[in-house]
């Protein structure tokens, strides 16, 4: 997701504006986007905030907000919260759920914000990808909390609807220590705090 918002087009304005940078892009999870920074196989790193992330203070490296990600209720088209221009989830309470595997970053955030809403949501799917997550809307088969960033099939019947509270997850750019001070890193966190502005709307 952070890929195709920010990476992707990091990437092309890197390599418009400076042609003779090599930028080289890899998909990972969080934990192993950590180990690849460590081990020197990587300069930069998009990751979600979570409970399982080094502490900001973790003297390898340097953790600093990109962007808050909100996420919004989506529901079929036609479903009674549909038509609202914000939701509590707590309306939510007795939907059931679609919700992302256990081992997604974003796992914690859903059940943390059906929590703040007072329920434990009933989970009757599991996706990894939210193009499945929200197919499985459109089927009528659930609700979901999806972030805004995410880039859902067209077309879909589902509605997207804001939620009270703002519930979200916080990205995060992350070098080793010192490493955002080399012109090639700074390039690039100069390019992705533009697109990032502009990103979640």
């Amino acid at each position: 997701m952070a890929a195709s918002v920010l990476l992707a087009p990091m990437a092309a304005r890197l390599q418009k504006r400076h042609p003779r940078l090599s930028v080289r892009i890899r998909e990972a999870g969080v934990p192993e986007s950590f180990d690849l920074l460590f081990e020197g196989e990587t300069d930069l790193a998009i990751v979600e905030a979570t409970p399982h992330n080094p502490p900001l203070g973790d003297a390898r490296f340097d953790q600093r907000s990109l962007l808050d990600d909100p996420f919004d209720l989506v529901v079929p088209d036609g479903h009674a919260l549909a038509g609202r221009a914000r939701v509590d989830l707590a309306d939510a309470a007795r939907e059931a759920w679609i919700a992302p595997m256990s081992e997604s970053p974003c796992r914690t955030h859903v059940m943390s914000a059906c929590g703040k809403a007072g329920f434990n949501p009933d989970v009757v799917h599991l996706a990894t990808d939210w193009n499945v997550t929200a197919h499985l809307v459109a089927g009528g088969l659930g609700v979901a909390l999806i972030p805004r960033l995410a880039q859902l099939t067209p077309q879909l019947p589902i509605t997207r609807v804001r939620c009270a509270g703002n519930p979200h997850r916080k990205l995060l750019t992350c070098t080793r220590r010192g490493g955002r001070d080399r012109p090639a890193v700074a390039a690039a966190l100069g390019e992705l705090r533009e697109l990032a502005a502009t990103a979640v709307v």
